[in-house]
């Protein structure tokens, strides 16, 4: 009986002591709870801190590599044109007022002028020279163009010429650019072969429409070495401004 007494007045003893072990275990939670949250904060202000660095960073060589454009306003910042645009659009309009200059010479001028019945094709010479200068991609597009208003201007025989140029003018660039270099040579004699062919096939088809006769073929051959000897020194014009903008053909 005196153990059972004993042993009942431990057992309270026992259970107030895991009682007090599981309180402070519970008054340890906060701390540790506290601990924890003061780290993550910790951790989210390092992050934050590393985020605003680099945003800093980042506009800071935002700032040097880029620059604000002028307020300046003018014309071709309201197309949108770019500088390297602008010199394209530059040689090409000196081309076109090229063009016509020779052709208003040619009809007012050379017109009027016949060495053993012959003169001068400046507008013929002019165009298949630009067209061997700026190769088959670039020279293509525009042998049809400038042959049209060749045409359309009334100074040109017919509208075989249209043809005669666009056959001749592509095929001139294909042959220099698959058996010579590119040089002023190379580049005056496919064009002035062209032009002795275009002046040959005027003459064939004058004399199959009834439009000229067979004697005056010396004629038609003097036109074209005469344009072949304007050339030499036309090339040197349009070759400088087709460096305008840089080179747009390829080899």
């Amino acid at each position: 009986m005196a153990n059972q007494r004993n042993s009942n007045q431990r057992r309270p003893a026992a259970r107030s002591d895991a009682r007090s072990s599981g309180s402070r275990s519970r008054r340890q939670d906060p701390r540790q709870t506290r601990q924890q949250s003061r780290r993550s904060t910790g951790r989210r202000r390092a992050s934050r801190r590393t985020g605003l660095d680099l945003s800093r960073l980042l506009t800071r060589q935002k700032k040097v590599e880029f620059k604000p454009d002028s307020e300046e306003s003018s014309l071709l910042k309201m197309l949108h044109l770019t500088q390297v645009q602008r010199d394209r659009l530059l040689k090409w309009g000196l081309y076109i007022a090229l063009i016509v200059v020779l052709l208003m010479i040619q009809d007012v001028i050379m017109s009027q002028v016949s060495i053993f019945g012959a003169t001068t094709d400046l507008a013929v010479c002019i165009i298949l020279l630009i067209t061997v200068i700026e190769g088959v991609e670039v020279g293509s597009v525009f042998v049809l163009l400038a042959s049209c208003f060749f045409y359309f201007s009334g100074s040109s025989p017919g509208p075989m010429s249209v043809g005669l140029l666009c056959f001749l003018g592509i095929g001139a660039c294909l042959f220099r650019q698959m058996y010579w270099h590119r040089n002023r040579g190379s580049i005056i004699l496919c064009a002035g072969l062209a032009l002795m062919l275009y002046e040959i096939g005027t003459f064939i088809v004058g004399v199959a429409t009834e439009l000229t006769r067979w004697d005056h073929l010396g004629a038609f051959l003097f036109t074209g070495l005469f344009s072949v000897l304007v050339m030499i020194p036309l090339y040197s014009l349009i070759n400088r401004i087709g460096q305008i903008g840089g080179n747009t053909w390829k080899e």
